[in-house]
This record gives structure tokens, C-alpha cells and sequence, in this order.
């Protein structure tokens, strides 16, 4: 969901897209022979047996076991570390962040986040691909240093916050969904942390929780938008 406010710390506007590369076939040809040998009498081999067969194909299913949940991270920190949280992503960036992260939401430890206290506190935002979001329309001097998200399963309550120099805010109401998802929708902006204005009524959205653990968070917004975000305060609790 896209909110019509530039200046808004919502996170939920960015889409992503992937386009899976095509395996080129190579073949080889025997070259022509023309050498000729003294006849040797020849042996005839036993036919595999099935039970040597299936450990032939075993080998290649264990070089190709999936990475854990621990390495595909160091990846995707790695991936986005010099991309100023997105701000730097070329496309082709952008789709490999996004790929990286797929892997990872395969292997979430924590598969119903909206039951786990893990997803609680005050999370600061890592990466994302949305341009609202990272303000880039503006020059650098004038984006937000730092955004923040803050979850309270308690409370069904959500808060982003700007650090300096625009410290705006917005929070909202969670309604679950599923054990993944919620439908978000926000009740007011604070201008400079300060000044409440009402949010519009189509200030609304939905947020999935894909990756969650003690340290991490990967969530995608209703219209595929990619986020990733580090555990930065578990007590922090939103405004009622």
C-alpha cells in the first residue's frame, strides 16, 4: 500500500521481480575414428544393481542440500550491507536481495510470527526497494538517517517512526489475518513527532510476516513489497 503523504514512515510501498535465468544445453560429439587395435576378448560387466543405483543418485541430492538459515543470513546482510538500505539498489541488486530472501522465508524457524513474542519491540529497517519509504525524491540531506517499526501482539498495535531530521511517525491497528498476515490500518500521522493529523481512510494495507527469529525479520507488504529489519529494542512497547 502506497500512502499519499511524501513524507510518510510507513513501510509497506515497494514491489520486486525476479527473472529466473535458462540453463544453456552443450552438447559434445565423439570425433570420427580411424585407428584400429588387435581384437581383445572382452569381459561383460554385471548390470548395476538397483540398490547400487540409488546410491548413485544418492551423491547428487546431498551436494545439493539447501544452506541453513544462518548462512543464507550472513548472505543477505552481505548482499544489501553497501546499498544504503536500499537507496544504492540497481534492479539487478534489488533481484538478488530478493532472491537471497526467498531462500531464507523457506527456512523461517518461526512459522505462525503473529503467535511468537519473537515479534514484538522496536525494529530498526535494514533494506527495502521502496523509494517512498528511503525518500529519495529528496536530497539526501533531508531522508530520514534511520526508520523504525515497532509490533505489540498484545495490543494489535504497529508504529513507524523517522529519525532525524523529519522524526515523523504514523501508527496503527493490526487485525490477524492468518498466523502470518494482518491487515493494517493506520489512525495517525505525527508530524515531527509532534503534531497529530488523522490518517485518511484508505490508509490501509496488509503486512506478512515471511522470516522471523530472535535477531531478523523479513516481511512483505500487500503489493510484494520486501523488507528486512533487526531487532533493536524488545521492550519497546507502541502508544495505545
Amino acid at each position: 500500500m502506497a500512502l499519499s503523504c511524501s513524507w510518510s514512515p510507513a513501510l509497506f510501498t515497494t514491489t520486486q521481480s525476479s527473472s529466473p535465468s535458462t540453463p544453456k544445453l552443450v552438447h559434445f560429439h565423439s570425433p570420427p575414428t580411424s585407428f584400429s587395435f588387435p581384437s581383445k576378448p572382452t569381459t561383460t560387466l554385471p548390470t548395476p544393481s538397483h540398490k547400487w543405483r540409488a546410491r548413485i543418485s544418492f551423491f547428487p541430492a546431498f551436494l545439493s542440500k539447501g544452506k541453513d538459515a544462518k548462512t543464507l543470513k550472513e548472505e543477505l546482510l552481505d548482499a544489501i550491507s553497501s546499498l544504503d538500505r536500499g537507496a544504492d539498489a540497481t534492479p539487478e541488486d534489488q533481484q538478488a536481495v530478493d532472491e537471497i530472501a526467498r531462500k531464507l522465508e523457506a527456512v523461517t524457524p518461526v512459522k505462525e510470527p503473529l503467535k511468537s513474542d519473537l515479534l514484538n519491540g522496536k525494529w530498526e529497517l535494514l533494506y527495502t526497494a521502496s523509494k517512498s519509504i528511503l525518500q529519495t525524491g529528496r536530497p539526501k540531506f533531508l531522508r530520514s538517517r534511520v526508520n523504525y517499526q515497532a509490533i505489540n501482539l498484545d495490543t494489535l498495535r504497529a508504529q513507524n517512526m523517522e529519525s532525524w531530521p523529519t522524526f515523523n511517525q504514523v501508527t496503527a491497528d493490526l487485525t490477524p489475518l492468518n498466523a502470518r498476515k494482518v491487515a493494517v490500518k493506520f489512525d495517525y500521522f505525527k508530524i515531527a513527532g509532534l503534531i497529530p493529523v488523522k490518517a485518511p481512510g484508505r490508509a490501509r494495507g496488509e503486512l506478512e510476516i515471511t522470516y522471523l527469529d530472535e535477531e531478523l525479520r523479513v516481511s512483505r507488504g500487500d503489493k510484494g513489497n520486501l523488507f528486512i529489519l533487526k531487532l533493536v529494542d524488545p521492550s519497546y512497547r507502541v502508544p495505545v
